[in-house]
């Protein structure tokens, strides 16, 4: 890539230090490369100009050219705005304007002809323009019947008030390609742009910018998407190849009496096939001497907890400590009971340490951990504080890696000479092509069968006006000795989001349920944590009927006598977030229940939510469909050291490029490895470039 593409923003001409720093805070623009690789969202054709006769609702956008007149202040300084007519020979239509007031008053003029350009609205049964796109007819640089295909680009209120709109972007990108002389290198060998009918970069990013046609853009967005996927996928395959070949593990040499002890006498249910084969791939990886990186992947309640406790087994009979670090200390806490639990028989010790572990309590797990007695450590981030001194860590089980930082993970890494093997788990469901983006440098096992004999949950959807039909139904599952969960999305009432709230929520229960017959707890994310044990305590012991909670039971809570799940605004939350708060029912051997609370007012997303709820329980499945509904955003709200920072990549919709790219991508390093190969040089180049710090070409063999 060019040089010049290094350059601070500022020296863009017509940008300046002022402009520079709001492009920076807003949109990330700090170099002319950011700048290059900031695409439009979208496209409009301003190649036709419209009368304000040929104005209606068939056409998104329009574009008309005429006078504005009659500029009119209306309001008080709260609900200032201005309105204007726009007016051509066949008529006058309405602009309104809320914002930029001072603009408006100073710029526009009587008696000047404008080309304005926006989508019409409808106010009492009338069409008018909101902050349409204005320009002096005169000062446009080039005649309208050149200009055909507009970029739309994203922009913010401040970068708005720096005349950085839309336009004012496409105005500053096309200084740029005056400024770095239109000489943009190469970053594909030709022999995969013939292969995959690919145009050269420089005619792609020139026309992705500013389209000559409709045909071309398509052909600008697959060569960006495919140079976004391929170098993506090279990475990671690149570093899963150092990891397999050279990051040196322990090696664990047999399976021993804790393990066989376990299995033989103690197990407490059979293994399912899904949870035997994965042990095996996890038993195969730590008898090679290089470090596990494996992700277990698995639907609620389908013993993911089981498998790494047998993998921790085969960790101790090998004379090494384990721990299992969870993001939050609910998680941990329920880690803690079952391992506990699994571990009694075997006479193992098993402690817990995170944020709330009184100062005596820790100093003792401290020395247990250093002289490397306590064989086992269950925990919250609190186990990568400097102070904890593992003696000899031989395996690390991570839950919801998602949740930790890269920094907190490799801490963990280092409280070993030899790092720990890695066993990564996940209750999400992630489709393979998602999962092969996000972990691609790890292996993955998934468990996709349920233990035998699991009743599946029955999930029902019901609009609010059948909620007395719901109350009924609860009190019938209490008298047969159930207890229920019901979820709000908030905790107090908002003006913004008409949604069942929480604390309302509570009130009508009580009401419903009176005590002393019926006894509800209250949980949510604002209470203390011990305030929150107690209630969860309460409640797991069956000292009450009801807990009314948000969405801080999603995961770590495990009642079996809990039956029935009520999600009240179903229709508002996610699909991978209703799936994990019906995974929190249907633990016991009784027959168990998801019900959907729903308005009747329902987006077409919110009914397809629920409609795939009703139809299946697989996680699998409904991890697909989320993808489709939603795209794979940021994977649950926290990025994976930019992996799913695309700028113009989509993994729902790319998935087959996607899986083009990376085959690709294989093929080219099983040949040539250290990409040494006269043709491969520029691929080389490209990722010593975009990937400085995490491809070690020493270490590829």
């Amino acid at each position: 890539m060019n040089s010049k593409l290094d350059t601070p923003i500022t020296y863009l001409k017509g940008v300046g230090p002022k402009k520079a720093e709001v492009l920076q805070k807003e949109i990330g623009v700090k170099r002319f490369e950011d700048l290059l690789f900031y695409f439009p969202f979208r496209y409009v054709d301003k190649s036709r100009i419209y009368k304000v006769k040929d104005v209606n609702n068939d056409n998104a956008y329009f574009q008309l050219k005429g006078k504005i007149s009659n500029l009119n202040s209306v309001g008080d300084k709260r609900t200032k705005y201005i309105t204007a007519k726009f007016h051509d020979e066949t008529g006058s239509i309405d602009i309104v304007w809320f914002r930029g007031l001072k603009w408006v008053k100073d710029s526009i003029k009587a008696n000047t002809e404008y080309l304005i350009f926006g989508k019409p609205s409808v106010f009492k049964n009338s069409f008018n323009f909101v902050h349409p796109e204005i320009e002096v007819f005169s000062e446009i640089d080039n005649p309208i019947t050149q200009q055909s295909l507009e970029g739309i680009y994203s922009s913010t209120e401040k970068l708005k008030n720096f005349g950085l709109g839309s336009r004012g972007i496409s105005k500053i990108i096309k200084q740029l390609f005056l400024q770095i002389d239109n000489d943009l290198t190469e970053i594909l060998p030709d022999y995969i742009l013939k292969k995959h009918n690919l145009i050269d970069e420089s005619t792609a990013l020139k026309n992705i910018h500013f389209p000559s046609s409709p045909a071309i853009i398509e052909k600008a967005q697959k060569r960006l998407k495919f140079d976004e996927l391929f170098y993506l996928q090279t990475e990671l395959i690149l570093n899963k190849k150092i990891t397999k070949l050279k990051s040196k593990g322990h090696i664990f040499q047999k399976v021993g009496n804790y393990f066989n002890q376990f299995y033989s006498r103690y197990l407490p249910f059979e293994l399912t096939n899904a949870q035997k084969r994965v042990i095996k791939e996890i038993r195969n990886d730590l008898k090679t001497g290089r470090q596990m990186n494996r992700l277990l992947q698995g639907d609620v309640g389908s013993g993911k907890t089981m498998v790494a406790f047998m993998s921790m087994l085969i960790a101790i009979d090998n004379g090494f400590q384990t721990c299992i670090m969870a993001p939050t200390e609910i998680l941990a806490n329920q880690h803690y009971n079952s391992i506990k639990r699994y571990s009694e028989d075997l006479q193992l010790e098993v402690e817990l340490l995170t944020g709330s572990t009184k100062k005596s309590k820790r100093e003792d797990i401290h020395k247990g951990i250093q002289s490397g007695n306590l064989k086992i450590l269950i925990g919250t981030h609190a186990l990568v504080e400097d102070t904890v001194k593992f003696n000899n860590l031989g395996l690390a089980v991570i839950d919801e890696q998602h949740r930790f930082g890269v920094a907190q993970r490799a801490k963990l890494w280092k409280k070993s000479n030899i790092p720990p093997h890695i066993l990564v788990m996940t209750a999400t469901p992630i489709p393979r092509t998602l999962a092969m983006t996000v972990y691609g440098n790890l292996d993955v096992s998934v468990i996709d069968e349920l233990p035998p004999g699991r009743k599946e949950i029955k999930t029902l959807h019901f609009f609010d006006n059948k909620r007395l039909r719901v109350i009924g139904f609860i009190r019938d599952q209490i008298k047969k000795g159930s207890q229920i969960y019901i979820v709000y999305p908030l905790i107090s009432e908002s003006e913004k989001l008409d949604l069942k709230n929480l604390m309302d929520g509570f009130a009508n229960i009580q009401h419903d349920f009176p005590p002393p017959e019926y006894l509800v707890s209250v949980l949510h994310g604002r209470m203390k944590n011990e305030e929150k044990d107690y209630e969860m305590q309460r409640f797991a012991e069956g000292k009450t009927n009801i807990l009314v909670s948000t969405t801080v039971i999603e995961v770590g809570v495990d009642v079996p006598n809990a039956s029935v799940m009520v999600i009240e605004n179903a229709e508002r939350f996610g699909l991978s977030q209703l799936h994990q708060l019906r995974g929190r029912v249907g633990r016991g051997s009784e027959q168990s229940y998801c019900i959907l609370m729903s308005g009747q007012k329902l987006s077409n997303e919110g009914r397809k939510r629920l409609e795939v709820m009703v139809s299946t329980s697989d996680g699998f499945e409904i991890a697909e469909e989320d993808l489709k509904l939603r795209g794979p955003g940021d994977l649950q709200g926290t990025r994976q050291s930019g992996v799913l920072d695309f700028k113009i990549a989509n993994i729902t919709k790319d998935s087959q490029l996607m899986l083009q790219t990376r085959k690709l991508a294989e093929t080219i390093l099983e040949k040539d490895p250290q990409l040494t190969n006269p043709h491969n040089i520029i691929i080389r180049k490209q990722l010593q470039n975009k990937f400085k710090k995490t491809v070690h070409w020493g270490k590829i063999s």
